[in-house]
C-alpha cells in the first residue's frame, strides 16, 4: 500500500508541474502563440518559440548552445527555440504525460523503444505527408525514400527518421586486464560469460562480477533472448518468435526455454552474480564498471562500450575493456530500423509547419548540425586531424559530443568522431557483413480493446517475473506457476491472441514468411 500510494503522490506530482509548463508555454511569446493561418499556412511574419522536447538531461552548457541556435534562428526562420528535457528518472511517465496533457509542444523525441509506433496510431503526432514537401524540401530529399516508408504508421509519415546506420546490438563487455591477470575464458556465449563471472568472484571478491540495476527486463531477459533464444525483438507479455521463423507465434512464458532462463538466474543469485537488492540499484550500468564497482556487463551496444573506454583512458589508464558482439555467436545482425531514433510533431503544437523547418536546419545546415551536436567550437572541442576531440574531460566540459542526445538528427555527412570510434567502426564493419533486415519494429501494436489487461499485466509481472527474473525466488517452478496463474486472472490469454492476429496481419502485409 505504501508504494501505491507514494506512487499516486508522484504522479499527482508530475501532472501538476506538467500544467504548470504548459500555461508557462503558452505565455510570453511561448509555443501557444501559433502563426498558423486558417488555411493552414504558415505566417512567417509572426515570431514564434518553439517547444523542442528531448529525452534525458541537459548538457551544462546548453544554454550557450541555445542562444547560438536562437540568433540564426531569428534570422532565418522568424522563430527562436526552447530546449526542454525530462531528466531519465521516470522519463517514460513524463512521455506519457507531455503527449496527453494537450501542453504546446513543437517537435518530440521519438523511437521504438518510447512505443512510437503505439502513440502514432492513437493520434498523438501529426501525419507529415503534406507538411513535409511545403515545409522542408530539403529535408524531405536528404531522407532516403526506403527509410520514409519504413516509418509509415497506417500508410501516413508521423516522425523524420534519423538516417546515420548503426548497430545497437548487444555484446559482452568485460575487464579485460582482470581477464588476462586471473586467465578467466573470454566472454562470447552465455557459458564463457558465466565462468568469467565466476572467475570474478572468486578473485575479486568486493567487486560485483556483473553489472546490473533495478531494469531486470532489459539488462537480462532482453539480452538473454537476443542471444540465446535468438528473438527477433524485444517481445511483450512472454510472446516469443524466433527471427528464423517470423511467422511462427508460440508462448514463451511457462515453456522449457522459459524455465531454462529463469534457472540460469537462480544459479547466478546463489553464486553471488546478482546482487540481493537488485531491483532497488538505480546506477547506470556503465557507471558501475567505470567506477571500478563492476568487472562486466551482460550486454551493451558498440558506441556505449566505445564512450566507457574513452572515459576509463583518462580517468584509469591501466584498465583495459573488451568487447564481444553478440551477432557474432547468433550468426546475424540487424542495423537500426529508420524508426528507432526520429522527431515527431504532436498534434498540441501550435506552429507545425515552422516546427518542420527548424529541424531541416538542425539535420542539413551545417552551422545548426555542428553546434547542437558537439557544442560551440574552441570551448567544448577541437579538430584535430580530422578528429574530434573534446576540451578538458568529462568533468569539465560542459557538452560532450552529441551531449544534447541529438541522435536522431545526425548528419553523416557532418559527424566528427573521436580517434577511438575507429574501434566502433570496426565492430561495424564486422557485422555489415552478416547483416540482415529487422523484421520487428515496423510492427505497431494497437493495445485499445485491451488496454486495461495490459496494465494489470504490467503490475503481475513487477510482483511476480521481475524476482524470479532477479533470481530471488528460491522455488523457481512454483514461482513461475504463480506468475502464470495470476497473468492469466489479469487477462493474459486475451492478450496474446489480440496481439498475434495482430502480428500474423503485418507479416502477410510485408510479405515476411
Amino acid at each position: 500500500m505504501t508504494f501505491t500510494k507514494t506512487r499516486k503522490q508522484r504522479m499527482s506530482i508530475l501532472v501538476a508541474v506538467m500544467v504548470i509548463m504548459a500555461l508557462l508555454a503558452g505565455c510570453g511569446g511561448g509555443s501557444g502563440n501559433s502563426a498558423q493561418k486558417a488555411n493552414g499556412e504558415d505566417d512567417k511574419s509572426t515570431k514564434v518559440q518553439l517547444q523542442f522536447y528531448m529525452l534525458g538531461d541537459a548538457p551544462k552548457d546548453l544554454p550557450a548552445v541555445e542562444a547560438e541556435i536562437n540568433k540564426m534562428a531569428e534570422k532565418d526562420l522568424n522563430a527562436t527555440v526552447k530546449f526542454n528535457y525530462t531528466t531519465w528518472t521516470d522519463w517514460d511517465q513524463k512521455y506519457k504525460l507531455l503527449l496527453s496533457s494537450g501542453q504546446p509542444i513543437d517537435l518530440i523525441f521519438t523511437a521504438d523503444w518510447t512505443q512510437y509506433q503505439a502513440y502514432a496510431k492513437k493520434g498523438a503526432f501529426l501525419p507529415l505527408d503534406d507538411l513535409l514537401p511545403k515545409a522542408a524540401p530539403a529535408l524531405q530529399k536528404f531522407v532516403p525514400q526506403e527509410m520514409w516508408d519504413g516509418v509509415k504508421i497506417g500508410g501516413k509519415i508521423y516522425t523524420v527518421p534519423g538516417t546515420y546506420k548503426e548497430y545497437v546490438t548487444d555484446g559482452f563487455v568485460w575487464r579485460e586486464d582482470l581477464r588476462e591477470k586471473y586467465n578467466l575464458p573470454k566472454p562470447t556465449d552465455i557459458k564463457s560469460y558465466e565462468a568469467y563471472i565466476d572467475g570474478i568472484r572468486q578473485h575479486e571478491p568486493n567487486m560485483k562480477p556483473a553489472s546490473l540495476n533495478s531494469d531486470i527486463k532489459g539488462n537480462l531477459h532482453d539480452r538473454y533472448s537476443e542471444l540465446v533464444t535468438k528473438s527477433i525483438g524485444a517481445l511483450p507479455y512472454g510472446i516469443g518468435i524466433k527471427y528464423e521463423k517470423p511467422t511462427e507465434v508460440y508462448k514463451y512464458w511457462g515453456s522449457d526455454e522459459q524455465k531454462e532462463e529463469l534457472n540460469t538466474y537462480k544459479r547466478w543469485a546463489d553464486k553471488g552474480f546478482i546482487p540481493k537488492n537488485v531491483l532497488n540499484v538505480k546506477d547506470t550500468l556503465q557507471d558501475q564498471v567505470t567506477s571500478g564497482k563492476a568487472a562486466s556487463i551482460f550486454g551493451d551496444n558498440p558506441t556505449r562500450y566505445n564512450d566507457m573506454v574513452i572515459k576509463l583512458k583518462a580517468s584509469h589508464p591501466n584498465w583495459k575493456l573488451e568487447y564481444y558482439p553478440f551477432p557474432l555467436t547468433t550468426g546475424f545482425a540487424t542495423p537500426v530500423h529508420p524508426i528507432h531514433n526520429g522527431f515527431a510533431i504532436p498534434k498540441s503544437s501550435p506552429n507545425p509547419a515552422r516546427a518542420l523547418a527548424f529541424y531541416e536546419k538542425l539535420v542539413t545546415d551545417k552551422r545548426y548540425n555542428l553546434l547542437t551536436q558537439y557544442g560551440i567550437e574552441g570551448k567544448n572541442y577541437e579538430v584535430k586531424d580530422g578528429y574530434y576531440q573534446m576540451i578538458g574531460n568529462s568533468s569539465t566540459n560542459g557538452f560532450s559530443r552529441e551531449g544534447m542526445n541529438s541522435w536522431a538528427w545526425r548528419n553523416p555527412e557532418y559527424m566528427l568522431f573521436d580517434s577511438g570510434f575507429d574501434r566502433v567502426k570496426k565492430i561495424f564493419a564486422e557485422l555489415d557483413k552478416i547483416q540482415k533486415p529487422d523484421l520487428f519494429t515496423g510492427f505497431a501494436e494497437d493495445y485499445t480493446t485491451y488496454q486495461a489487461e495490459k496494465a494489470a499485466l504490467e503490475q503481475v509481472e513487477k510482483q511476480y517475473l521481475y524476482p524470479l527474473q532477479a533470481g530471488l525466488i528460491d522455488n523457481v517452478d512454483q514461482g513461475l506457476q504463480t506468475f502464470l496463474q495470476k497473468a492469466n486472472q489479469a487477462g493474459l490469454e486475451k492478450i496474446q491472441t489480440e496481439y498475434t492476429k495482430q502480428w500474423e496481419a503485418y507479416v502477410r502485409e510485408k510479405g515476411i514468411k
